[in-house]
This record gives C-alpha cells, sequence and structure tokens, in this order.
C-alpha cells in the first residue's frame, strides 16, 4: 500500500466498487456463460447515426466545443424532447451536453449538495446515484417501494420530506425504472408533484430509457413541474449508443447555469465526433428506438413466461429491458448467494436485486438486452436448475 494512500478523500475511500460491476466481472470468468446481467443493449447504433459521427471526422471537426454542447446538438436535443414529451427548453440556456446521463447526475448532484444534505432515493434502484450524492457529503434517505408495486407513492414521499425537512435538497426519480421495468404515469406524477411543489427541493428525473416504454407515452416530470425538476436523457438507449457517451441534463436556466461550471471542470466538453452523432440522431433518428422496442416486448414476453414456468413471479415491465423477478420461496431467498450459485451450477448470470437497496433483496434483475437465443437458453437452463432444487 502506498504511504500517501491514507490521506485520499475519505469520502471515496468509504466508497466500495460496484456491486454490480464486480459481480459481473468475477462471473465473466466461467466457461460457456449465459450473461443477463448489464444494461447494454444488443442493436448497433444506425448506419445514420454512424456515418454522421464519419463525416464530422473527415471534416477535421476535432476540437473543443462550446463547454455546454454544440448548439447545433442542443437544438437537435430540445427540438426531439419538445416533439417527444412536449417539453419545452432554450436551447442556449436551458440544456447542457453531458458524458452520458452519469455525467448529468454527477455534475447535478455536485453542483446542488452541501455537506450534511439530504437525498430522496426510491429503491430498489440502480444504485450510481447513492455513491455519487454521499461523495458530495450528503446523505441518502431510502424509500422502500416494493410494498407499493415498485412505485414511489405520495404519502410515503410527504412522510420522508417531512422528517427530513431541514435537510432534504432533492427527490431522484428513474423511470422507466432500472432495476423493475416499472414506470410512472402521468396521474402518479402529477400527485408526487403537488407534494415536491409545496417543498424548495429539486426533482432529478433520470428519464434515459424514456424511448423503451411498453404501455403508452412517455410522460416527462419536466411537463409537469418544470420550475423544480431536472430531466437528465440522452442517446444511449433511445439509439444503441451506450458507448459513445453523449447525455444531457434540462432545466431552469440558472441551474443549469451552475450545473455546467462543474461539468466543464469536469470533462471541459464531450468528444466532439459524438457530438455530430447524437445531432444526427435527435434529427433524424426519431423512430430508431422503435424496432428495438418491439424486439425488447418479444424478449419480456418470452422471459416472463419461462421464468413463471420455473416458479419465479415479477411485476410486468411497461418499461426498460429488465426484469425484477422474486426468487422462488424453494430456492436460497439471500439473493447474493442464489446468484453466485445460479452462476457455478447453471451457467446463467444475472444480478442480485441486494445491490438495488431496501426492497431488492429476495429478487433477481435479468436484463433482456440480449439476443433470443442467450434468452432462450438462459431459460431452459433456469428451469433445470430450479427442477433440480425442489
Amino acid at each position: 500500500m502506498s504511504k500517501l494512500s491514507s490521506r485520499m478523500n475519505k469520502r471515496v475511500a468509504a466508497l466500495t466498487p460496484s456491486s454490480i460491476l464486480t459481480f459481473n466481472q468475477k462471473i465473466s470468468k466461467i466457461p460457456d456463460i449465459v450473461k443477463l446481467t448489464l444494461g447494454e443493449p444488443d442493436f448497433d447504433t444506425p448506419e445514420h447515426v454512424k456515418q454522421a459521427a464519419i463525416e464530422a471526422i473527415n471534416d477535421n471537426e476535432s476540437h473543443y466545443t462550446n463547454s455546454r454542447g454544440t448548439l447545433g446538438l442542443r437544438k437537435a436535443a430540445t427540438h426531439y424532447l419538445d416533439k417527444k414529451y412536449g417539453v419545452e427548453y432554450d436551447p442556449e440556456t436551458q440544456i447542457l451536453i453531458t458524458a452520458g446521463a452519469t455525467g448529468a447526475i454527477y455534475s447535478a448532484l455536485t453542483a446542488m449538495l452541501n455537506p450534511g444534505d439530504t437525498v430522496i432515493i426510491p429503491t430498489p434502484i440502480f444504485p450510481l446515484y447513492i455513491p455519487i450524492a454521499m461523495l458530495g457529503g450528503a446523505k441518502p434517505i431510502f424509500v422502500d417501494t416494493s410494498g407499493n408495486g415498485f412505485i414511489l407513492s405520495p404519502e410515503k414521499l410527504q412522510q420522508a420530506i417531512e422528517e427530513n425537512k431541514d435537510t432534504v435538497k432533492a427527490v431522484i426519480l428513474n423511470y422507466p425504472t432500472n432495476p423493475t421495468g416499472v414506470t410512472y404515469h402521468k396521474e402518479d406524477l402529477q400527485k408526487l408533484a403537488d407534494v415536491i411543489s409545496k417543498y424548495d427541493i429539486f426533482v432529478l428525473s433520470d428519464e434515459i430509457y424514456s424511448e423503451l416504454t411498453y404501455d403508452g407515452t412517455h410522460v416527462s416530470m419536466g411537463s409537469i413541474l418544470p420550475e423544480q425538476t431536472l430531466v437528465m436523457n440522452g442517446v444511449s438507449k433511445s439509439h444503441a449508443m451506450t458507448g459513445w457517451r453523449i447525455g444531457m441534463i434540462c432545466g431552469p436556466a440558472d441551474v443549469i447555469n451552475e450545473i455546467g461550471k462543474v461539468s466543464e471542470f469536469t470533462i471541459t466538453s464531450a468528444t466532439t465526433n459524438a457530438q455530430a452523432a447524437a445531432e444526427e440522431a435527435f434529427k433524424n433518428g426519431m423512430d430508431d428506438a422503435a424496432p428495438m422496442r418491439a424486439a425488447y416486448i418479444k424478449r419480456r414476453d418470452l422471459l416472463i413466461d419461462g421464468l413463471s414456468k420455473a416458479g419465479f413471479s415479477c411485476p410486468n415491465p411497461n418499461g426498460a429491458f429488465y426484469i425484477f423477478a422474486k426468487i422462488p420461496d424453494s430456492l436460497n431467498q439471500n439473493s447474493v448467494e442464489f446468484c453466485n450459485q445460479l452462476a457455478d451450477e447453471a451457467k446463467v448470470a444475472v444480478i442480485p436485486g441486494a445491490s438495488f437497496g431496501p426492497g431488492g433483496e429476495g429478487y433477481v434483475r435479468i436484463s433482456y438486452a440480449a439476443s433470443e437465443a442467450d434468452l432462450k437458453k438462459a431459460i431452459e437452463r433456469i428451469q433445470k436448475f430450479a427442477e433440480q432444487k425442489v
């Protein structure tokens, strides 16, 4: 150990590496493993989007852009959000292009949090928000939604705010939700907005899976409570562009100004040719997600049918590409032990529900952003595994 390691930031030292990535790396060494672990679409980036990046490179667009992103991309992104979800933003002042949605989350929480603040986080949820909040010196306040169909109720939200009203700075929403695939409808959001509007707090609305909404049209919290909401989105899931790392955050101009400082000091600006690709995606790929969405619905139905025959139960996902399945009572209810056993004995890798916070234990997250062939193989192996354990 380096003699200087003890002088590192104590908040960083208190964090542990992502349990999801750690588990995925561990099981990747198992021969013939079927991996249903990560949220990585198995589709290719659309050709017209790739070509836009190639043209940008050939045109020597290899220099820094405005730290907020190219104006062309910001205009295309705001037009896309307006056309899709009816949220209106000024491309000059109300949108910031970030290094993926992760960059939006980091910059927003870093800009708003002071030591001693609290952040309300409904769980089970993708755990990324938790360490970022802690790096800012804030305390996560977990609200277990497992008893309410994995939806944050206005009553639970009201209670959490009142119990922390002297410190609460923000509420996190992520929908369609990772890991459950559950989403919020307009009436759900309006009830939450009615509670939040009574307090001077932010809503960080992570809507990266908005285009993978199966039941009706996605409703953005930004259309309901625009003065308090920061909407995060991007091209990772809608256009199969996870590795391009282009996200965005939109909201009140004065708030975006402050978030923009953090982003500028962190990354200077997003990658130039990737911004050109994202601009093309928003301009001419308005419906690029449609074939992916249709494929995901088919895969979801295939997986739910196969899992139910193996004794698993789960909420029917109406968005994203995850199933949050309840482990059958006849099997090990410790999700970490169960997932290790499933990987070792059945050669199928899924993520322990415990990784997603309170309410996740006893469940597993299964990603169906994988080929139909892999899903069928996984189902066959899971069913055989469950039969052998009865």
